[in-house]
């Protein structure tokens, strides 16, 4: 299983679902290759994604992406409104919110969204990300309409009561001890990096949710919360797969057309300063039996030259056995039996939109020093600071972002499509982006490989957190 995918396994945020080979160049052939500025050519055989793009006059955005390989069809809808901008005070409400949507709406009782989906033959599930909150559906593709009326119903009216808020309250934060307050490395790092990391509030608060602040959420906080999100205006709707075009959007029509928009607030300054000096913390852990590492770096802005030179950095650094840091701190060092880790942890490096991290994180025993670690990452990531990586080291890494890419595109019968559908609807106006990134990845060269390393991987730009084992009493 690829190191993107298992790298997490995020139970904890309710219903969410985790979203998630380069050889060595031999010393000989590093000696005869000349580093070289050309850009990769596109391959013959490139998959381009059906996209039909539109809004409805109350601005939902639409996306229709037809795939007859099998009967399904998966219905995703993303609201633009996830943990990173949640009130202040109130850390946790985003996740909280996205349990309060399974509680009834307008024609559906409590928990009847969930059996309407089962019993029609279909799954589904929800999860809330940095930006945005999601819903989806994986059903077959003749009870299409059943899933639009049902999504739809509870964008028009959900059923927030008293009743429901002190059950979702009292379950969000049963999760919140369960996966992070009562278990060895709860949080570590997908949860904790970010707060140590990021200085604007909105990127290093919390989101999984203060158990204080989770019990203060008020009734009237969660139907303004609603109102204001929960629009059509801040939505994305998605359909993948076999259905008929003008027959879907016949039926968007007839049931969302008529949802009236909200006034959305200004969005809030999400910058993060330039980092200039290494940031160190340890944690202890009561639970933990061994120390743990792990180290990040803020991205490069995202669409950026630097940023898809990220992603391949992280294809030639990180992801698989054979990149560089497990050649180093696995097989040479034996400092750890695996180290993994990559951009946005929650999902991927395409489906968030405002300051991200690129972290790595690994598992030692306690003979081994911190400061022995980070001086060989020191020494790997120097590796492609201080000169071009050749051609075929480069062509190596295309061809595994090339391979993760799809990997992504290939999930959950259809979800992975429509997720990348909906972040580049939501974010960028324009899901046929998704067309476009193996492009924008074959314009990267070795001489912007090594800016972006420079840059970007510099210790004065990186985050530091060591977890300690807390001795007993």
């Amino acid at each position: 299983m690829r190191n993107r995918v298992r790298r997490l396994n995020v139970a904890a945020l309710g219903l969410a679902l985790s979203l998630s080979a380069l050889l060595p160049v031999p010393a000989q052939a590093q000696k005869k290759a000349a580093p070289q500025s050309r850009a990769a050519a596109a391959p013959k055989n490139s998959f381009n994604v059906p996209v039909t793009y539109y809004k409805l006059p109350n601005g939902l955005k639409v996306v229709l992406s037809q795939d007859t390989s099998s009967p399904t069809v998966a219905i995703a809808v993303y609201y633009q409104i996830g943990f990173r901008i949640e009130p202040r005070e109130r850390t946790g409400f985003a996740h909280l919110f996205e349990h309060m949507m399974f509680q009834g709406s307008q024609n559906l009782g409590k928990m009847e969204f969930i059996r309407l989906v089962q019993q029609n033959g279909g799954i589904m599930n929800g999860s809330t990300r940095f930006d945005f909150t999601n819903y989806f559906e994986i059903m077959p593709a003749h009870k299409l309409e059943t899933g639009l009326w049902a999504e739809a119903d509870r964008m028009r009216g959900l059923s927030i009561t008293e009743e429901n808020l002190k059950n979702q309250q009292g379950v969000v934060g049963n999760e919140v001890k369960v996966n992070v307050l009562n278990a060895p490395y709860g949080g570590f790092p997908w949860l904790d990096m970010p707060q140590y990391a990021n200085t604007n509030w909105y990127n290093a608060h919390n989101f999984y949710g203060d158990l204080a602040d989770i019990e203060a959420a008020k009734l009237e906080e969660v139907q303004q919360f609603f109102k204001t999100y929960y629009a059509p205006n801040n939505a994305a709707l998605v359909i993948v797969g076999d259905f008929n075009e003008p027959e879907a959007r016949q039926m968007i029509d007839k049931y969302f057309a008529a949802i009236p928009s909200s006034q959305l607030p200004a969005q809030p300054d999400l910058t993060e300063p330039r980092q200039v000096t290494e940031r160190n913390a340890v944690k202890q852990d009561a639970l933990a039996k061994q120390p743990a590492l792990s180290f990040a770096y803020h991205m490069p802005p995202r669409n950026s030259p630097e940023f898809y030179a990220m992603g391949l950095l992280d294809q030639l650094l990180l992801q698989g056995q054979d990149s560089l840091l497990n050649q180093e701190l696995v097989q040479r060092k034996a400092y750890t039996d695996t180290v993994v880790g990559g951009t946005n942890l929650l999902g991927n490096m395409y489906n968030y939109q405002g300051p991200m991290i690129w972290l790595g994180y690994l598992f030692h025993d306690a003979k081994t020093k911190p400061e022995e670690i980070m001086s060989a990452v020191d020494t790997v990531v120097k590796s492609v600071q201080d000169k071009p990586i050749d051609q075929r080291t480069l062509d190596r890494a295309l061809t595994k972002v090339r391979s993760d890419f799809y990997d992504v595109l290939g999930q959950l019968n259809g979800f992975g499509r429509a997720d990348l559908l909906a972040s580049f609807a939501l974010f960028d106006d324009n899901p046929a982006r998704i067309n476009t990134l193996e492009a924008e990845f074959r314009k990267v060269t070795p001489q912007v490989i090594q800016r972006t390393a420079r840059e970007y991987l510099r210790p004065g730009n990186r985050t530091v957190l060591k977890i300690v084992p807390k001795p007993a009493g």
